[in-house]
């Protein structure tokens, strides 16, 4: 059933086969603003959602990402906490012991600006906005176990959290080096390769430069293998998340060679995926950064214009660099290598398409078999060498005009290679390499190692003391966290604000007890949402980061949800360190999320809500109007989860309207359900009674499924709106009372998970405990059985009357009974039947002409 359909009918307009007003007068007004403040005021007091491990149950670990705090909710964290709370409701009502935690990401650079701008402490923006999201969290109804509140920028968190980066550092996953960076002039920090999209920073989409600075990274690269391969493991996560980290892993095969290079004094190492073309090397494209060019700028009378160059290009962003658009340029450098397949010499080019960070800093260029080096090579009239063909015709290197770029051919002019299909070719040509000792296969990765250096000061600080005699020292367990000080600058700048402080900077080494310095970089805010899903599972530690048995009771997380926009970042951070924490011995599993959902947007106005655009709806606008359970209900009925949601006022107070049927309707009923028992005799029913029980059961069987299997929560609550329609057609009749409470305690309950307020006060009215701690309705498979069903009757294509006949009739008897009944034989009275289209349960169709 259509949105617009399912809303007109909750709307009350013409299409409702009832008066709103009529027989339901004497029934109070559903006030949700008082409903709402008196159950979370209980749920609060009563600590209804405090959460023990419990070996009697089957566990459930529910989680949504969780937020950073910036002050107020906005309708996406309305859609994504509310998805959660659904399905923690639904799992604790179907009896499994559920955690449904909450917490707060922060640490991070917006919390350090507002310091900046309005000379408040970074703390003290935090937390106040921390305060009101909770709030406003709280009014949401949502389920979530309080006590297990994981802040990260508190002591008791970012303690374990360089607890941690010392792990790391002890395995061998932490170092630091020089390297070449992106750097965000407006945030004043560095970026890792994640955190830069079409050449900008993630976060405030400034142009990011490069810049040389000493920096700390983990490495990720490690487990590259691992990462990629255990992506298998995941077949609950959406396939276009795992692509999206396939692809940034980037695993290849090929073969790593060097080219001896004379005049410098050295061999060239390059990596290729291509080692067929071999023979069609004429250039060597060397990255700016890479450590040879000052080698051959030695005595080189086009040094200054190298050096120019080399300069210009390295203020281009990697992105822009790499980006196939962008115009390919090069200098070439007067020197030559050689071709140690053919003997051939090769010009050696710097380029500003090679990036130093990937593979070797060094690309072969083929001009015949690769269209960027093709362009490249007809821009600067460089030489090209025909190396493969089609099987079925030859090719004139004269008379293309383009690469041949086809992953199949035979090789041309490649020496004793010649003639032979590419595929053998390639390994061929890869085992002379080794033979001939120049050579070696190799597994390469677009992956890079995870830089974590941030010149900020809101975050947590590296842990380590440099000092003159010893080095690199970590800062001793029992002397952790490394507290962030009072006394800072939060001038901008390539250093960091901790390097202002005296009283910080200043310490005496672990090791030898002389004069020392600590680092005064923090950590990528990254680090901290990377392990805190297992804090929840034990989260007043103070001896351990978490207690083995607890992380393993309560994870991996059985369902995680969030945005897509983390499939790289946080996803990809995580599953690291899931496995390093694994190989620690300090939990027993791989993968930290078993299912994941990636919830769409909210749109407004064909665009995302956004207060530059103009277009932003708050949620305690909506909740202080119509209650959040409104809110809750539109939000999961106006699309599916996956899919973008486009506001409409109209569905929010439709949803309303929904919700003051249901009040009234079981308001109506009210004395006859409490007074009812819950056994009764079925077989007493009416036709009418027999039916609405049948949607009853149909109703729970298919809201079932749709919350437990699908996900389906749009589809869940048009079928209990169908089940409110059914009921209501016995506002004005007398109705069996055991059927009018069985339909009541199956209706409040099923809508329970999404209505919490509404439901939890309605079932106290009519029943007896807790609502949210009631079974989940279970279904009676005999009741679903149909003795009649209503098919559709069209005459070319057009209905023209509904009637019921038997529902087992199989498809010739359904179209023989349909065919000779009284109306259909009236309306092809004078006509031909040309033929009889039957769709079984569903419709007859009787051509004529």
């Amino acid at each position: 059933m259509m949105m617009r359909e399912l809303m007109s009918r909750v709307h009350g307009d013409a299409v409702l086969p009832f008066d709103i007003g009529r027989s339901t007068r004497n029934v109070e007004r559903y006030c949700p603003q008082e409903i709402e403040a008196k159950w979370q005021e209980i749920w609060d007091k009563e600590h209804s959602y405090r959460t023990q491990q419990d070996p009697a149950k089957p566990k459930y670990y529910v989680l949504e990402m969780f937020p950073y705090p910036s002050g107020n909710l906005h309708m996406g964290h309305v859609r994504n906490y509310s998805i959660g709370d659904v399905v923690a409701r639904f799992r604790t009502m179907a009896g499994y012991n559920v955690l449904h935690p909450m917490g707060f990401d922060s640490f991070g650079m917006p919390a350090e600006n507002a310091a900046i701008k309005n000379n408040v402490h970074p703390a003290a923006w935090t937390y106040a906005n921390i305060e009101n999201m909770k709030r406003q969290q709280r009014a949401m109804g949502l389920s979530y176990d309080w006590d297990r509140e994981v802040v990260t920028c508190r002591e008791d968190y970012y303690r374990w959290t360089q607890w941690i980066f010392e792990l790391f550092y002890k395995k061998g996953l932490a170092y630091k080096k020089e390297a070449s960076v992106n750097w965000c002039d407006t945030c004043g920090t560095v970026l890792a390769n994640e955190q830069v999209e079409d050449g900008k920073c993630w976060r405030c989409k400034s142009e990011v430069q490069k810049r040389n600075l000493a920096q700390w990274f983990f490495k990720i690269t490690d487990y590259a293998d691992e990462l990629l391969a255990d992506l298998d493991k995941l077949p609950g996560w959406p396939e276009r998340v795992k692509t999206m980290q396939e692809n940034w892993i980037g695993r290849s095969e090929g073969l790593e060679f060097r080219l001896p290079a004379p005049a410098l004094d050295t061999e060239i190492p390059v990596y290729t995926t291509r080692p067929d073309t071999a023979f069609g090397i004429t250039f060597l494209a060397l990255a700016p950064e890479h450590p040879l060019v000052e080698k051959i700028c030695e005595g080189n009378p086009k040094a200054d214009e190298i050096r120019a160059f080399c300069t210009r290009v390295r203020r281009q962003s990697d992105i822009e660099r790499a980006s196939s658009e962008s115009e390919k340029e090069g200098i070439f450098t007067g020197v030559y290598c050689t071709n140690p397949f053919n003997g051939e010499q090769v010009e050696i080019w710097i380029t500003n398409y090679v990036l130093f960070e990937y593979g070797t800093g060094a690309v072969m260029g083929v001009p015949s078999g690769d269209q960027r080096d093709w362009m490249f090579a007809t821009k600067y009239g460089i030489r090209k060498i025909l190396t493969l063909q089609p099987k079925d015709r030859a090719l004139n290197i004269d008379e293309m005009t383009e690469a041949y770029v086809e992953k199949d051919g035979v090789l041309v002019n490649s020496g004793r290679f010649t003639g032979m299909e590419m595929h053998a070719a390639m390994s061929a040509i890869m085992d002379e390499a080794e033979e001939r000792g120049f050579g070696k296969r190799r597994v390469n990765y677009r992956l890079r190692d995870w830089l974590i250096s941030r010149q900020r000061y809101w975050g947590a600080p590296i842990p380590i003391v440099n000092c003159p005699q010893c080095g690199e020292v970590l800062v001793p367990e029992n002397e952790l966290p490394v507290r962030l000080p009072e006394d800072v600058s939060f001038a901008q700048g390539a250093v960091s604000p901790l390097s202002s402080s005296e009283s910080f900077l200043h310490c005496k080494c672990p090791k030898c007890g002389g004069d020392a310095t600590r680092e005064t970089d923090t950590m990528d805010t990254f680090i901290c949402s990377s392990w805190y899903y297992f804090r929840y599972a034990d989260p007043h530690n103070a001896e351990r980061p978490f207690d083995r048995d607890a992380v393993n009771y309560w994870a991996p997380v059985d369902q995680y949800i969030g945005g897509i926009e983390h499939a790289i970042l946080h996803l990809l951070y995580a599953r690291f360190f899931t496995k390093v924490l694994r190989d620690a011995e300090m939990l027993d599993f791989d993968e930290p999320f078993t299912n994941l959902l990636t919830q769409g947007m909210v749109i407004k106005d064909g665009a995302k809500m956004s207060k530059s655009l103009g277009n932003v709806v708050s949620p305690e606008e909506i909740i202080d109007r119509y209650g959040a359970d409104t809110a809750r209900l539109f939000i999961l009925f106006a699309a599916p989860v996956e899919r973008d949601l486009d506001w409409s006022d109209q569905g929010v107070e439709g949803a309303f309207r929904f919700l003051s049927r249901v009040w009234r309707i079981l308001g109506q009923f009210e004395e006859t359900i409490r007074s009812a028992s819950d056994a009764y005799d079925t077989d007493a029913l009416s036709t009418e009674e027999t039916e609405l029980r049948r949607v009853l059961h149909s109703t729970v069987k298919k809201v079932t499924e749709d919350i437990r299997d699908r996900f389906m929560f749009n589809t869940a609550i048009s079928s209990v709106m169908e089940l409110v329609n059914a009921f209501y057609a016995f506002q004005d009749r007398a109705l069996h009372p055991g059927l009018a409470r069985e339909a009541a305690s199956a209706l409040v309950r099923m809508l329970a998970p999404f209505a919490p307020h509404i439901t939890a006060e309605l079932w106290s009215r009519l029943f007896i405990g807790n609502v949210h701690a009631q079974s989940w309705p279970q279904y009676d498979e005999g009741a679903l059985v149909q003795d009649e069903i209503e098919v559709v009757l069209q005459i070319n294509g057009k209905v023209r009357d509904r009637v019921k006949i038997a529902a087992d009739l199989d498809r010739e008897s359904m179209e023989r009974i349909v065919v000779e009944l009284p109306r259909a034989k009236e309306l092809t009275a004078g006509k031909t039947v040309v033929k009889v289209i039957c769709v079984p349960k569903k419709l007859v169709n009787i051509v004529v002409k």
